[in-house]
């Protein structure tokens, strides 16, 4: 890329997130969140940070987008006019100045660090042990595994804790309906997404397959297969589940499950999360599947919010 190219860059990635904190109009704000994400994932795009590129489109402005979207359409229906009070001037400076320290510490740490450090090397080293060239995979299901397995259950635990804040009665009813079936784009809608949620289940199976050896894997597939089932569920393609679905809590759970059973299994060998040689990439690519199909549910499901009972609803 160009120099000219990263300034600009640079400078709308700084605009856009100037305009978002500072405009007083709350559509408006979400808009310009999810350009900056958008930008965001282009400016990883251009340091070659593929992975991080497709995640921060599909999750920092595709998923949260959409998230607040939906957000302000719910206050808005509670009666919230969404204007907030004037932020004191003393307020405003602080905040910039956290932001500012914030900022030159996390500046000074990345320098500090020397092109000698890198860990690249060492990482590429031990990949054929695997099975697999993707860097990015290597780490997250073999040296860093502990975190992702980790992960894996935060994002189970998110959907169980907005799960618990549906009214007594409404538990355990279907989430909150996204269908836009009653509006005049509803028959589009409803076609756009059986069109969709089909490629979004290739998309999301090629993505893990590649992610052995390219940039790609269980969360990016994930978000793709989340994103087919929201546009499905809002053109009325597709119904919400309940919540005591059996096969929808398998599904849930089939990801961090078949992670920590094969964890489990590691400590006959020496240790926990140890991947025995010949059958590295195998399990590997068991667990990336297994976990690309419960993000996207559970993301999906994020989304849709908690149960509302039919008396409840807006």
């Amino acid at each position: 890329m160009t120099l000219a190219f990263d300034l600009i860059l640079c400078l709308m990635i700084v605009g856009t997130a100037a305009a978002a904190l500072l405009t007083h109009n709350a559509l408006a704000a979400i808009v310009f969140f999810i350009v900056f994400g958008n930008l965001l994932g282009l400016a990883w795009l251009a340091m070659n940070a593929v992975n991080v590129a497709m995640a921060e489109i599909a999750i920092g402005a595709g998923i949260t987008g959409v998230l607040l979207i939906l957000t302000r359409q719910r206050l808005m229906a509670l009666g919230d006019d969404l204007i907030s009070a004037e932020t004191p001037g003393w307020l405003r400076a602080g905040a910039v100045l956290a932001c500012t320290g914030l900022t030159a510490l996390v500046g000074s740490a990345v320098l500090s660090v020397a092109p000698a450090d890198d860990l690249g090397g060492p990482i590429a080293a031990l990949l054929p042990e695997l099975g697999i060239e993707n860097p990015v995979t290597g780490v997250l299901l073999a040296f860093r595994a502990y975190d992702t397995l980790l992960e894996t259950f935060v994002l189970l635990g998110a959907l169980v804790a907005v799960w618990s804040l549906a009214p007594g009665n409404a538990w355990p009813r279907p989430p909150a309906s996204l269908n836009l079936a009653e509006s005049g784009g509803g028959s589009v809608a409803q076609a756009f997404g059986r069109l969709l949620l089909p490629l979004a289940l290739v998309m999301a199976a090629y993505l893990v397959w590649a992610g052995s050896d390219f940039p790609g894997g269980a969360f990016q597939a994930g978000t793709v297969l989340a994103g087919g089932l929201i546009i499905a569920a809002i053109g009325g393609a597709v119904a919400w589940p309940r919540a005591d679905n059996s096969i929808l809590r398998a599904v849930l759970v089939l990801g961090p499950g078949v992670f920590l059973i094969i964890g489990l299994a590691g400590i006959a060998l020496g240790r926990f999360l140890f991947y025995p040689p010949g059958f590295a990439k195998a399990m590997i690519v068991a667990i990336e599947y297994s976990l690309a199909l419960s993000i996207g549910a559970t993301l999906a499901l994020l989304l849709a919010g908690r149960s509302v009972a039919p008396d409840h609803r807006s």
